[in-house]
């Protein structure tokens, strides 16, 4: 078996140690013996959706963002769509997971987004949501806690026909008011929570590395238990922290 992962502008979306989740998931799929592949799609370059089996997009700084956000609805909106329909698993961290929906306030100025889940980000009165976070997520295994840290000025409202990665433990979340964090769509994902994400997260790392795989070879496999207590240490760390706050 082989996963094989496509960042989607890697260059340009990498401020919240994005990087540190790539290796995470080579190292862990490396650990069992499992192929890796990797490749990224930049500014003004299409991609295959039947090509790779989850696909990452981080955060960024404004200015990344605003260019981002036009280039990616022009060469890379459609077939990000027909990769999702088809069971692609799409992971989208901070200003990734803004870009996701309908559009996103940037200023005066409205980005506009890929559409693929039912979500606005605005910009509101008030200081800008930081702090470590912890949150309950249920990914079809029974709820687990996902820690991590947020920092963003957007608030995003879920609409009707999205529904939250998970409930706010301790932090803000989506918008500090509703207690919801992240999206989820079938295998997408989209969520706030970086500094890095997945090695804080080793059983989502693993979701996500089955799911894709699943969807190249038609069964979820049962991945070889590893030595975790580093990566259990880690959350538990993150997700004390959170909760003192």
């Amino acid at each position: 078996m082989e996963l094989r992962v496509l960042a989607l502008y890697p260059d340009q979306m990498n401020i919240y140690a994005d990087r540190g989740n790539i290796i995470f998931l080579q190292q862990r799929c490396e650990w069992r013996g499992i192929g890796f592949s990797y490749a990224g799609a930049g500014p003004g370059e299409g991609l295959d959706p039947a090509a790779h089996d989850l696909l990452y997009l981080g955060g960024g700084q404004d200015r990344d963002q605003r260019a981002v956000a036009a280039d990616m609805v022009e060469s890379k909106r459609e077939a990000l769509g027909a990769a999702v329909s088809d069971g692609a698993v799409l992971l989208a961290v901070c200003g990734g997971y803004q870009l996701l929906g309908h559009s996103y306030q940037l200023g005066e100025e409205r980005l506009p987004g890929l559409g693929l889940a039912d979500l606005e980000t605005v910009r509101e009165p008030g200081k800008r949501l930081i702090g470590n976070v912890a949150i309950e997520a249920d990914l079809g295994d029974g709820p687990q806690t996902i820690a991590g840290f947020e920092n963003h000025g957007g608030r995003t409202y879920l609409g009707d026909a999205a529904t939250p990665l998970g409930r706010v433990l301790k932090g803000h979340g989506n918008n500090g008011v509703d207690g919801s964090e992240g999206v989820r769509r079938d295998n997408l994902i989209g969520t706030y929570l970086h500094g890095p994400l997945l090695p804080k997260n080793a059983w989502l790392a693993d979701r996500l590395i089955a799911l894709a795989l699943e969807r190249r070879y038609g069964a979820a496999p049962e991945l070889e238990p590893l030595d975790d207590r580093l990566e259990l240490a880690a959350q538990q760390c993150a997700r004390e922290v959170a909760l003192s706050r």
